[in-house]
């Protein structure tokens, strides 16, 4: 790291090249992180005339090398979630507070967690990389939130490792609302052998896309149950947002009285499309569900989904008791 700084900089991809590890990393400055997802901030910065004619890929190790000149902020929270439950309006709310970085779905935190690196470099790493998230690029940031992606949550034992202490939660919602949505536009971890290995996978044969989404979303809410009893998660359902950031989920994430109002400034807009109004759409999609998806979720989808409300349920009493 001698002569080089790397303040303002950003790590934006994460990859193997002739079994060694690099990292690509793009210019930001001081502009801050509002967007839904950390690749729209990419693609917006990368649009940038500085970003088209310089870039810096560096060694994994550089992670590393940056952390110990210059420590960012420890991760205040992570956000783990069964995909198109309200994640996105969580990070866009806390996204409004000048104190918070909300970094969203970042691809170089996915590719680290699901390397074949050797366990202490990997972990290093992954430190290193949510280090240089966590810079103070405005010299106001206190708190760093990381969300992840939906089948990250297989790799949170590694992030408990790397950071014992910091909270998180699994939101979810009512797997038949998931379920249309992802026959609708599917997720990436919804269409077969796109995202390679993760804790979605099953041995069973394909035998159409209702059967499909309902085991991958069976597994994915199977995972979140069991990791919130084995570590300790905040278990929340879509149907309690937004309300619910003034409440619980307030003090989860540390917000003042002055805070818990300023996230209601996105309240009312589409998370992922914050230009466009937000309208629920369970009624429609409940409406739009045809008999072979709910058989289908049924089978496999509804008991882990009743198991993690009784989960919700049991922590919101102890929760009252506190």
């Amino acid at each position: 790291m001698e002569g080089m700084s790397l303040e303002g900089w950003l790590p934006i991809r994460a990859w193997q090249e002739a079994g060694q590890w690099r990292v690509d990393w793009c210019w930001f400055g001081d502009t801050p992180l509002h967007q839904p997802f950390f690749r729209d901030a990419v693609e917006a910065a990368l649009r940038l005339p500085f970003n088209q004619a310089f870039r810096r890929e560096t060694p994994l190790s550089t992670l590393v090398d940056w952390q110990m000149c210059s420590p960012g902020l420890a991760p205040s929270a992570f956000i783990f979630h069964a995909s198109r439950c309200g994640s996105t309006l969580i990070s866009q709310m806390l996204a409004q507070l000048d104190n918070h970085i909300v970094i969203s779905e970042a691809p170089p935190l996915d590719a680290l967690l699901r390397s074949d690196l050797p366990a202490v470099e990997r972990r290093a790493a992954i430190e290193g990389l949510l280090s240089a998230y966590g810079q103070r690029r405005l010299g106001v940031e206190q708190r760093l939130v990381i969300k992840l992606d939906a089948w990250n949550i297989g790799e949170l034992p590694l992030l408990r490792e790397c950071f014992p202490d910091t909270p998180w939660l699994f939101l979810y919602r009512d797997p038949l609302e998931i379920a249309v949505s992802h026959l609708r536009r599917p997720g990436m971890h919804m269409v077969p052998w796109m995202i390679g290995a993760s804790v979605l996978d099953d041995e069973l044969p394909f035998a159409g896309r209702e059967d499909f989404i309902a085991r991958r979303l069976g597994r994915l809410l199977q995972a979140g149950l069991a990791q919130c009893r084995a570590f300790g998660g905040l278990a929340v359902n879509y149907s309690e947002l937004p309300d619910v950031m003034a409440g619980r989920l307030a003090e989860f994430f540390g917000l003042d009285d002055v805070q818990r109002k300023q996230v209601f400034a996105a309240v009312g807009q589409h998370a992922k499309r914050p230009s466009d109004v937000f309208v629920g759409d369970s009624d429609s999609k409940r409406r739009e569900a045809s008999v072979l998806l709910r058989e289908q979720v049924e089978r496999w989808a509804r008991a882990p989904y009743e198991a993690l409300e009784r989960e919700r349920g049991s922590c919101q009493v102890m929760y009252r008791r506190v």
